[in-house]
């Protein structure tokens, strides 16, 4: 299928304009009806590492002025900054291109997976310590195109529907095909897994159609669920299937670690951490010179830096090279790889540009009565992997 033509410059401002701004709490000013095909196909694509199918994806906005995208999680303990503003900006694109996004906050989902020791209570003010850090953070809630949809709720209210659908994806698939998609919650097809889990994935599938979506924008790690829903749309010969647009994961700051955890403070910034904490992660992350591949802090700049601000900027003494503003992440790597830019020149404005980003939250959950008391719970919760 032949590339459409498209003017870059064109789309590049227009990416520009649909991220998260620190002077702004909304996505894009303009509407959604005003921009072009390849407009929304460019702002929509732009936030997915991967994307199955692109033809489909493109005559879905063509055809449909309100896809619903559909993106979940288990809240299981503190929210670092990958889930917090990662997916802001991604929230705040697709709003901007017209699209619906359906959050669904799993709690049922949580409990089967053991998170928070499976207390419901505990499971409940998790989620919603996480939904006041998306309101601080600047997610646009204010156009009424995002909605937070609680599983146990949703599925109570709606049962007859549900379990149904449910029970027809468990009988359509073995086991074995299930167990594969073992890493959406965390665990590996060689862990003993509970009965609990091994159900999970068939009502994650489920999710997908119950909450009619068109597009699953999840991370790169669930990427194996969505795709049993597209083929559980042969089996059951549905021509429409769901679009995957997997985001990509943030390693953890530490040398190897893959992702983010939770459970090793180390690894994360959370989206409370006090500017000291942020420093001094930042300062003991790795960063290896003239080396770009493997090196979180150059992802943190790519991917949350950059989508923010539109720029990075260095200060430097002027016998050190003085200040440099890169605008575009080639430029920067090109600069890192050939050593004019060096780590202890990069760490410190990499802390500065990730302060000013969490700055709200921190005074959201200093000021604000109902986040201060989510928090100081939250924090006292033990994380269960």
């Amino acid at each position: 299928m032949a590339e459409p033509q498209t003017d870059e410059a064109s789309l590049e401002q227009q990416l520009n304009a649909t991220s998260l701004s620190p002077s702004s709490s909304t996505s894009n000013p303009n509407s959604a009806s005003q921009l072009t095909l390849d407009q929304k196909f460019a702002i929509v694509r732009s936030v997915g590492e991967e994307c199955i199918q692109e033809d489909e994806l493109r005559n879905l906005l063509d055809k449909k002025p309100e896809p619903v995208c559909y993106d979940g999680f288990e809240p299981s303990g503190r929210m670092h900054i990958a889930q917090g503003v990662m997916k802001a900006i991604n929230v705040n694109k697709l709003t901007s291109a017209g699209c619906r996004v359906k959050i669904w906050i799993a709690d049922w989902f949580a409990k089967l997976n053991n998170k928070m020791g499976g207390d419901l209570k505990k499971i409940e003010t998790v989620g919603n310590y996480l939904i006041e850090i998306w309101k601080a953070v600047g997610m646009d809630l204010d156009g009424g195109k995002v909605e937070f949809l609680w599983s146990s709720k949703e599925i109570n209210a709606k049962a007859d529907e549900y379990w149904p659908l449910v029970l027809d994806i468990a009988q359509k698939n073995n086991l074995k095909r299930i167990i594969r998609c073992s890493q959406i919650m965390g665990r590996s097809e060689q862990d003993e897994l509970t009965a609990a889990q091994i159900f999970y994935p068939c009502m994650q599938c489920a999710d997908i159609f119950f909450l009619k979506a068109d597009i699953c924008q999840l991370g790169m790690d669930q990427r194996k669920v969505n795709v049993l829903a597209r083929e559980y749309c042969d089996d059951i010969k549905r021509k429409n299937k769901p679009i995957i647009l997997s985001h990509h994961m943030l390693p953890g700051l530490q040398q190897g670690q893959e992702k983010m955890s939770k459970s090793d403070p180390s690894s994360s910034i959370f989206m409370e951490d006090e500017e000291a904490e942020v420093n001094v992660k930042i300062k003991k992350a790795y960063c290896p010179p003239q080396i770009v591949e493997g090196n979180p802090c150059l992802e943190y700049i790519k991917y949350l830096v950059l989508p923010w601000f539109h720029e990075f900027t260095v200060e430097r003494s002027e016998s050190n090279g003085g200040n440099k503003t890169f605008k575009t992440f080639e430029e920067l790597t090109a600069a890192y790889e050939s050593g004019e830019l060096h780590p202890g020149d990069l760490k410190p404005a990499l802390s500065k540009a990730l302060n000013k980003i969490l700055e709200p939250v921190r005074q959201h959950f200093k000021n604000d009565k109902n986040a201060k008391e989510l928090l100081k719970k939250v924090k006292a919760y033990r994380v269960t992997k």
